[in-house]
């Protein structure tokens, strides 16, 4: 029975090449138990994480780089005619290729989370954030696969420089049809080396006034402070004036305090007094760059101009109202009279 013959091979031979497979699976699971059961608990004790991660990334493609060797040496064994051995052969060859670069993209990418991504998340890094490194990850991973590829039609004789010539008339005329897609790719790329603003950070950019919510390679999304999400082009941004409200060291505040006439030169200084002293009646006002001074006589009023800046991390809505509490306070037990638009009318009677 053994040396019967089915499609051109004998029942032995179809037999041997079963075996060859099924002992690459057999030889597999052994990888497997040996990597989960020695190999990892050596390299646990090492003071560096490299070799885990090197072997923790290398056995998947080992495991299928073993059942495709298992499977061509089962089929080149075997008479399956010209045509079914050429499929084969450059087959496997693709496969190779294809497998090696698994391996180097899947390498990377756990280098990436192991190195990058820590020290974008604790913010420890100027340079990496995290949307950079998604950007930088889908950038190397896109490089590795394409010269995979390339070296895979390559080794089975294609002509890699042609395709890619008859691609690039192809490609031109996309180009031409998707200007503003390009625009948008380049404008991207643009804000993540510029660095103008960062997730989470709050800007003004044309009449929009709101928080970055998402930097994508075509477009920039903005949640307003009306809780509206706007999709800016990101060709647009890059273009346009921006205001990072976030970066600044601190928000200026600017008073116009106006006293009646009949306010007294003491009282006017006893006055400025109580503001220039208002970083220490009130926390988070800063005691640099404060002014004070008597700058106006209006219509109805003499005008103090006070200027002051709230500190970084304070609350900015919260802040002023302490201050304009304060100062409706210390003015009104110093006797301090807010001016009002007032008339007075002079009648003269006829004697």
């Amino acid at each position: 029975m053994l040396e019967q013959t089915f499609y051109q091979n004998t029942f032995r031979d179809w037999l041997i090449s079963l075996a060859i497979i099924l002992g690459a699976l057999i030889l597999n699971k052994v990888i497997v138990l040996l990597n989960k059961h020695v190999v990892q608990k050596v390299t646990s004790k090492t003071n560096n994480r490299l070799d885990d991660i090197l072997f923790q990334m290398l056995e998947a493609p080992v495991l299928l780089g073993i059942a495709l060797f298992a499977i061509w040496i089962a089929a080149k064994r075997l008479n399956l005619g010209e045509h079914a051995e050429t499929i084969i052969a450059k087959s496997y060859q693709i496969l190779t290729v294809i497998n090696i670069t698994w391996f180097c993209a899947r390498l990377v990418n756990a280098l990436i989370e192991e190195y990058w991504v820590p020290k974008a998340d604790k913010g420890t890094s100027r340079i990496l954030d995290t949307h950079l490194i998604s950007i930088l990850r889908k950038t190397i991973l896109t490089l590795i696969w394409a010269l995979g590829i390339v070296m895979a039609l390559n080794n089975v004789g294609v002509n890699v420089g042609a395709l890619l010539g008859t691609l690039g008339i192809g490609g031109l005329a996309f180009a031409l049809a998707a200007q503003d897609t390009i625009k948008n790719i380049f404008g991207g790329v643009t804000i993540f080396t510029d660095r103008p603003f960062r997730i989470g950070d709050r800007i003004k950019v044309d009449k929009y006034d709101g928080f970055i919510e998402d930097i994508g390679i075509r477009s920039t999304r903005i949640r307003t402070l009306e809780k509206r999400l706007v999709t800016i082009p990101n060709f647009k941004m890059v273009d346009a004036p921006i205001e990072n409200i976030t970066e600044e060291p601190m928000r200026r505040v600017l008073m116009k305090l106006g006293l009646t006439y009949n306010t007294t030169p003491d009282k006017m200084n006893e006055a400025m007094a109580i503001l220039k002293d208002m970083p220490n009646r009130v926390n988070n006002v800063s005691e640099k760059e404060l002014v004070v001074a008597f700058t106006d006589f209006t219509d109805f009023a003499l005008v103090i101009t006070f200027v002051y800046f709230i500190r970084k991390k304070a609350d900015v809505m919260e802040t002023p109202s302490l201050v304009n509490t304060e100062i409706l306070r210390a003015f009104n037990e110093a006797g301090l009279q807010f001016a009002y638009p007032t008339q007075t009318i002079y009648v003269e009677k006829n004697q």
